[in-house]
């Protein structure tokens, strides 16, 4: 058997693509994500999954023409496959929640530093990433007056004019598309700034202080009842539904999960450290502008003070935590890494490309939810 850690990322990539990267591919000709996922689930829950790799070879072979198969119909210009898109996403998302612990069975982790499952995020990541990279003019982005780009871009951020989407989720949500919406947030609501808190390991100054302020509010300053995850699951419980950890996880779009899965994969890079932060100011300061219809819906609905409770919370205190991020985190960044500053206007660009795309994906899931009541 050969050593598995011998085997180097490019010649993983090399076969994960050659058995489709030499003849068209067409949606006829697309594998069973569902059952690809299976055979991911079967590798991902095998104890000793690194020394089993020859015994699982079928399987694994299996999966492999599939994660290849989907590289290509995601981003490979083929047809830009939804299917392929959501199979990538959820086997990134089930290899990066290996870094979260739920206090759940410890079994559920041995794998969590597998070389085969490193190998395989890695490779999604690589050729999603370059592909997201697409959607900006990132050369253009390097000219900017970073310091003005910013400013100007939480200017029109704060308030904007609202969205035919938000009008949708104001006025017309019906409690089915509500639940709908929970159902989708509750995969990043109960876990909320678990990505953030791997950000503050090292030297202690200004910004980090900033940024362990952000998170000890977030998490309730160490009580769970003030923790902003608990006001999720207090929305959960308010309309009976589950508060368990991706109880709603095959409602969530793969416009979604990217944003999940690209916040995982900047923190867990230092070298990105700027992109995430500019990515953060972002998420803060454009949440009271985000949420304001769902509390709005949820108003018109008559639902309960506990049903909307998350989205009063942040609505009151994350343009807050906007303006800590501008001023106390990415300005600072600005003075301290001035060649590399305008990777905080990228961060702050994807970000909100990302998620208006998931706005779009949601509203979408929201519609289907309201006229399937």
């Amino acid at each position: 058997m050969r050593r598995y850690q011998e085997m180097s990322d490019r010649e993983m990539s090399d076969r994960l693509t050659s058995a489709v990267m030499h003849h068209p591919l067409t949606r006829a000709t697309a594998p069973n994500y569902n059952e690809a996922e299976q055979l991911f689930l079967t590798l991902l829950n095998t104890p000793a999954l690194d020394e089993n790799l020859e015994q699982l070879l079928p399987t694994r072979e299996s999966f492999e023409k599939a994660v290849a198969a989907a590289l290509v119909a995601a981003y490979g210009d083929v047809y830009n496959s939804s299917e392929a898109h959501r199979f990538l996403q959820r086997v990134l998302y089930r290899i990066n929640r290996l870094k979260f612990f739920w206090y759940d069975a410890l079994s559920n982790y041995e794998n969590e530093r597998s070389l085969y499952l490193q190998t395989i995020r890695n490779q999604i990541e690589a050729a999603w990433q370059s592909w997201e990279l697409s959607q900006l003019d990132v050369d253009s982005l390097k000219q900017l007056d970073v310091v003005s780009a910013l400013r100007d871009r939480v200017v029109a951020d704060l308030y904007p004019e609202l969205s035919a989407t938000g009008r949708y989720f104001r006025d017309e949500m019906t409690l089915a598309g509500y639940r709908k919406l929970l159902e989708i947030a509750s995969l990043d609501g109960l876990i909320e700034a678990s990505q953030l808190s791997r950000m503050l390991g090292g030297v202690a100054n200004e910004v980090h202080s900033v940024l362990t302020r952000l998170v000890v509010e977030e998490y309730g300053a160490g009580k769970l009842a003030r923790k902003h995850s608990t006001y999720f699951a207090t929305m959960l419980s308010d309309l009976g539904m589950s508060t368990e950890p991706e109880a709603y996880f095959d409602s969530v779009p793969w416009e979604v999960l990217a944003i999940i899965n690209h916040s995982f994969l900047l923190s867990e890079r230092k070298r990105d450290f700027l992109r995430y932060a500019g990515g953060l100011l972002y998420g803060e300061l454009s949440v009271p502008a985000g949420f304001n219809p769902y509390y709005a819906a949820a108003q018109r609905l008559g639902l309960s003070d506990n049903a909307m409770s998350y989205w009063t919370l942040h609505i009151k205190v994350d343009q807050l935590h906007g303006r800590w991020m501008m001023d106390e985190v990415a300005l600072p960044l600005v003075d301290r890494y001035p060649a590399d500053a305008w990777e905080l206007v990228l961060g702050y660009d994807q970000q909100r490309l990302m998620s208006d795309r998931a706005g779009e994906a949601t509203a979408r899931a929201v519609r289907e939810a309201d006229a399937a009541r």
